[in-house]
Formats: structure tokens, C-alpha cells, sequence
């Protein structure tokens, strides 16, 4: 094809009318127009009434009516306001040039120009293409490593209420992790956490092998909403180049609640607890895209902020059945001052017999017993009614437990390595 036959063909390709439909009914959350001619999940630009434009979603689609949700603030919007079809969804960029970044919905919506971008959409890998976790993935904290270790491509959630230290924790794991690439989601956060975390937790070094996906709690629904599908899209684009990804999110609770508004708002009824059905099944969509495929893996670590501290609240109650496992923080070990405030004897990873050895099975198996065994009869102990020697195990588990607790207990900037966790729960149960 010559040089002029191509500028031919562009011009016979160029549309010189642009379709639009108009605003017909503005909302606090939701807006609707009549037309243009759109799909579910398309983005549009919304001309306002000073020229200025905002991008909204189409989330629903009513007989002649097109539901959207717009990214940002529109102030200047008003009753027949043009709407443009996009002809394309939300799109988040990837590749080496995001790591050090901070990503928020409201810049992608720009299309990233100069970015290798993809959608945001896609699906968990099929069943025939996932490989099995059998390679621990070491946090560095001793508590997690030694007595609910974690494997490569596992999903666990890191539950409690608020104030207990599920950020903070998070933040550990994140800044001791020194294999991959870390990408986090920050969902529903305060706006000042954004640069602590940055500054506190990763550090330079950190920074550069992260990605920090952002969507603020004053941010709209659909915003927090995305900013979930667009970390989870950057995981995978790593995990596709054969990078092991730990990936962070903060928190599910948030987003669910955020789920929660956008369903409310396209008019689905309320199911359990003010729930409506789709949260169901959308977070469970989210949360299977991560685990381990022949090129590499997605670690996910979620926290849960668990309303009441009860456990049994629907996020909580449906995240527990999902996941590969749960890390519970109590209030209880916090207000002693024990940090992280881990409770072992309630938390279990569903993995520990494939990615642990022998050795390490037999040790972790004895100091969850000793425990048990001295939680049971804890409140004697205090209360100064036992005597020693009324029973031989129960002895041991107190003359264990201060090396015990040292071992449980452990400040931010300490980082458990790797070969050196075992030989300290080994030393705990020497005679």
C-alpha cells in the first residue's frame, strides 16, 4: 500500500459525527441520559456547562435509559448535557515505568497517554492453568513464617477491628518482602495515609519495585470500586512477565462497601444485612484472580475490617469461606502492648502441610499445643490457683512461655529472615 493510499484509507475510516446522547436525570451517586449507543462497563465524557468534561461509567442499562457514574466531582453539570461514547473501557497503564508510581482512577481515565496500557477487566485463570503452591512466601514476620506460614500464590486475609494494627502489619510485610514486585491498593484509606505509608513503611527502596494504586474514602463509589480491578490488573501484567507479585489490599471492607453504593444505586434490593446479591459474587470474582500460573505468582494479602469485632458480619463471614486462610488481630494481645497482635490458636492458613517440611510441621504442631494448653487455664494461672507440678504438661507450657512471647512479639523495623525462623521455634521447646 503506497503512502497516499494509507492517508486515503484513514480518511474513509474517520468519523466526521460524533453520536451523543443527553443528561436526563442527575443524582447524588447515579446519573441517566438517553443514549448514546453504549455497552455495559463503557466509559463516557460528559461535556459540562462551563466545556469542561468528566468521565463517568455506563453500570446499567434500563430500557431507553443509560446509568453512569462519574470518577470525580461534576459541579457544572446540568439537565441535557451532552454524553460521548468512548468506545472503550477504563484502562490502567503497566510495565516497568509504573513501578515507583502512585495510580489513582481519576488520572486514568485520561488514557495515560505515552503508557502501554490494558483494560482493567479480565478473568481468574482457568482451572487447567493454574500450578500448585508448594514454595513458602517469608514475610519476615516470625509469627506468620513460623506458626501460620504462607505460600506463593495464597490468598490470606488479615482480620480485626479497627485500631488493632492490620495496616501496620500490612505495612511489615511490605517493607520486609525482598523477593518480586509489590503492588498495593490502598481502597477507601484517609487521605494523609497515603504519603505515611510511603514514606514510614516502603522507604526509596521500596518505592521502586511498587506500584501504589489510590482511591480515597471522599473519592466516588465507582472509583473505589475500579481502583480494585486496576491493582489487581497491574498484578497480573507482572505476574504475566514472570514476576512474583505481592500483592497488598486495604481493605475489602471498604470495598465491599463501595459495591454496596454502586448496587444501591442502580436499584438492586438489599439481601443479607443490607447487602444487595451482586457483593456476593463480586468479590470472589476479584480475589480469584490472584494465585500461581506457570509464568509466575500473586500472594494476596486482604485486610478486613471487621465492624463490632464480630467476626460472623457478612464481609467478614463470606471472605473467611473464600480465602485461603485468615490472620486474626485481637484487641485483647493489643491492649497488652503484644504486637503484631496476632492471635495463633485463631488463625490457620490452609496450606501450612504442603509448604512446610517435616521438620517444621513437628515444631509448629508442638508450640500451637503448648498454646492451647496453657490459653485453657490461663485464667487460673493469673488468678494464682494452680499449683505447679498438678500436671506435667501444663507446666511446660508455662516454663516455655516468655521465650514463647519473645519469639510471638516484634517491633516494625525487625525483619525475621528467612533460615532463621525455625531454629528459633526449635530452641523454644529444648528442654
Amino acid at each position: 500500500m503506497s503512502l497516499i493510499d494509507k492517508y486515503v484509507q484513514a480518511i474513509d475510516n474517520l468519523e466526521t459525527f460524533r453520536s451523543f446522547g443527553q443528561i436526563t436525570n442527575i443524582g447524588e451517586i447515579i446519573m441517566e441520559s438517553k443514549g448514546p449507543d453504549v455497552v455495559l462497563g463503557e466509559l463516557c465524557e460528559i461535556e459540562q456547562h462551563d466545556g469542561s468534561t468528566v468521565f463517568a461509567e455506563v453500570v446499567g442499562l434500563r430500557e431507553d435509559r443509560v446509568q453512569l457514574m462519574v470518577f470525580s466531582e461534576a459541579r457544572n453539570l446540568q439537565l441535557g448535557a451532552h454524553v460521548y461514547a468512548t468506545g472503550d473501557s477504563l484502562r490502567v497503564p503497566v510495565g516497568e515505568s509504573v513501578l515507583g508510581t502512585i495510580i489513582t482512577p481519576r488520572d486514568s481515565v485520561q488514557h495515560s497517554i505515552g503508557k502501554k496500557t490494558v483494560s482493567i477487566h479480565n478473568t481468574a485463570p482457568a482451572v487447567d492453568q493454574r500450578a500448585p503452591i508448594d514454595q513458602q512466601f517469608y514475610t519476615g514476620i516470625r509469627a506468620i513464617d513460623g506458626l501460620i506460614p504462607i505460600g506463593k500464590g495464597q490468598r490470606m486475609g488479615v482480620f480485626s477491628g479497627s485500631g488493632v494494627g492490620k495496616s501496620t502489619l500490612l505495612g511489615s510485610v511490605v517493607k520486609n518482602s525482598t523477593e518480586g514486585i509489590n503492588v498495593i491498593a490502598l481502597i477507601g484509606e484517609r487521605g494523609r495515609e497515603v504519603q505515611e505509608f510511603i514514606k514510614n513503611i516502603l522507604g526509596p527502596q521500596g518505592m521502586e519495585r511498587s506500584v501504589l494504586v489510590v482511591s480515597g474514602s471522599d473519592d466516588h463509589p465507582i472509583s473505589r470500586v475500579r481502583a480494585a480491578s486496576m491493582a489487581m490488573r497491574i498484578a497480573e501484567y507482572f505476574r504475566d512477565a514472570s514476576h512474583d507479585v505481592l500483592f497488598v489490599f486495604d481493605s475489602v471492607t471498604r470495598f465491599a462497601r463501595a459495591l454496596r453504593e454502586v448496587a444501591l444505586a442502580r436499584g438492586e434490593v438489599p439481601a443479607f444485612r443490607g447487602f444487595p446479591p451482586s457483593v456476593d459474587s463480586m468479590i470472589p470474582k476479584l480475589l480469584e484472580r490472584c494465585g500461581k500460573t506457570d509464568k509466575g505468582t500473586i500472594t494476596g494479602l486482604f485486610s478486613v475490617l471487621v465492624e463490632g469485632d464480630d467476626l460472623d458480619e457478612p464481609v467478614s463471614d463470606m471472605l473467611r469461606g473464600t480465602l485461603d486462610g485468615h490472620i486474626i488481630l485481637s484487641r485483647k494481645l493489643a491492649r497488652r502492648e503484644h504486637y503484631p497482635a496476632i492471635d495463633v490458636l485463631g488463625s490457620v492458613s490452609r496450606l501450612a502441610s504442603v509448604i512446610c517440611n517435616e521438620e517444621h510441621k513437628a515444631c509448629m504442631r508442638q508450640i500451637r499445643q503448648q498454646m492451647a494448653i496453657y490459653d485453657e487455664s490461663e485464667d487460673l494461672i493469673q488468678a494464682g490457683v494452680y499449683q505447679a507440678g498438678s500436671s506435667e504438661r501444663l507446666d511446660y507450657a508455662i516454663h516455655i512461655r516468655e521465650k514463647l512471647l519473645q519469639f510471638l512479639q516484634q517491633s516494625t523495623d525487625q525483619n525475621a529472615f528467612k533460615g532463621t525462623v525455625l531454629p528459633s521455634m526449635q530452641q523454644i521447646i529444648t528442654p
